[in-house]
């Protein structure tokens, strides 16, 4: 029988209030705080949470971890990343540095293109190696929990191998199908989605979770995001939109306007923030203080892939969250835990440190748990239990 985990003589616990997901308008940043507490996992679940002195007799088979010094905060959620590619782009970055923009490189074959080769060339091998090297890079940062899209093969046989990469180490994917139309149907847009909606989707159905699009200029259109998302909807899989990074059409949002935060705030879509990456690319940020304001659902991700955000670091993101979007660090947390695990479906067991949920826990080296934000850049994570197993 597996032992029970004690986790005890934390300095403050932190975790997002109530049971409710996702979280809007004030509940975003209502944060249950206790200090000198202590977490019992059973197995790969949190079996009970509160102060020392509350500790009940713990008998049988227990292993104490020492959380003298330490904060406890749930593990983090990377709700958008793109983990499955090959290769780097640090020569575009350089030219990018010298003036170059994202949109005139992808002209000039650069972007995405320019990772589609490298991915191909890596065989499946090579991708799954890649995929979990990237998710131990993430793991160090505290995320144990990530999505991770497909959208660098843009054929059959390299997509479908980044979908089992994903999953083999753990990830949840996402089957970006619909990413840029590769160089064999260069130009022909309707062509190759033709080719991926009857040579793909039958296999990706079986192992995504959901489907993305890119709608945007010099990618896909209205109409055919809407039918390479119908298409995707009718196999069963839950739908995401890359849009709004360049021009105002929901992952990024960097050019929404006034328009689009009122539509936000009255639907059910979850606006997912990507703050490196518009730091990355010297974008606007997208109006995170305004969104939550408004009422609208809003999670923090770091859109973590080779191009536009090399950045795997959600505590990062939680520093630009607040520094840059106007969030505070108890809506930054909301954010990247109980939201981002709405969006992935998984908000019943994720994202909060409470009786029931995933034995998760990030515990930080400080003196207060809102060092996730303060502390940019810096080296904070001491431990990362998922599943209720020390890592």
């Amino acid at each position: 029988m597996t032992p029970r985990l004690l986790v005890r003589d934390l300095a403050q616990l932190a975790t997002p209030a109530g049971r409710e997901a996702p979280l809007r308008g004030p509940a975003l940043g209502e944060i249950e705080l206790l200090e000198d507490a202590y977490v019992l996992c059973s197995s790969e679940t949190i079996e009970a949470v509160g102060r020392m002195r509350d500790l009940p007799s713990v008998g049988g088979d227990v292993v104490e971890l020492d959380g003298r010094g330490l904060c406890a905060i749930p593990g983090l959620v990377d709700c958008h990343t793109h983990a499955a590619f090959g290769g780097d782009r640090v020569e575009e970055f350089s030219l990018r540095a010298g003036g170059a923009g994202y949109e005139e490189l992808h002209a000039r074959g650069g972007g995405i293109l320019s990772t589609v080769r490298a991915t191909r060339a890596a065989g499946e091998d090579g991708l799954r190696a890649a995929v979990e090297r990237h998710r131990g890079w993430m793991l160090g940062h505290g995320t144990t929990t990530f999505e991770s899209k497909s959208g660098y093969g843009l054929d059959r046989e390299t997509e479908l191998a980044s979908l089992r990469a994903i999953r083999a180490t753990g990830g949840v994917p996402t089957w970006l199908g619909a990413h840029a139309v590769p160089p064999e149907f260069e130009g022909d847009a309707d062509s190759y989605l033709d080719f991926a909606l009857r040579e793909v989707l039958p296999e990706a159905a079986q192992l995504a979770e959901a489907a993305d699009v890119f709608l945007e200029r010099g990618a896909f259109d209205v109409t055919q995001a809407r039918r390479f998302l119908e298409a995707c909807r009718d196999a069963g899989l839950a739908l995401r939109l890359h849009g709004d990074q360049f021009t105002e059409q929901v992952d990024h949002l960097e050019a929404t306007g006034d328009d689009g935060v009122r539509a936000l705030a009255v639907s059910d879509v979850v606006g997912v923030l990507l703050p490196a990456s518009a730091l990355f690319l010297g974008r606007p940020m997208p109006p995170g203080r305004a969104l939550v304001d408004a009422g609208g659902a809003v999670a923090l991700a770091t859109d973590f892939n080779p191009g536009s955000a090399f950045c795997e670091s959600l505590p990062l993101v939680c520093s630009l969250a607040a520094t840059q979007l106007k969030l505070s660090p108890s809506e930054a947390l909301g954010a990247c835990t109980v939201n981002a695990a709405h969006v992935l479906g998984r908000a019943g067991r994720l994202g909060r440190i409470a009786p029931g949920y995933r034995a998760d826990l990030v515990l930080l080296d400080a003196p207060d748990w809102r060092y996730l934000a303060y502390h940019l850049g810096g080296h904070i994570v001491a431990r990362v239990v998922t599943a209720g197993e020390l890592r």
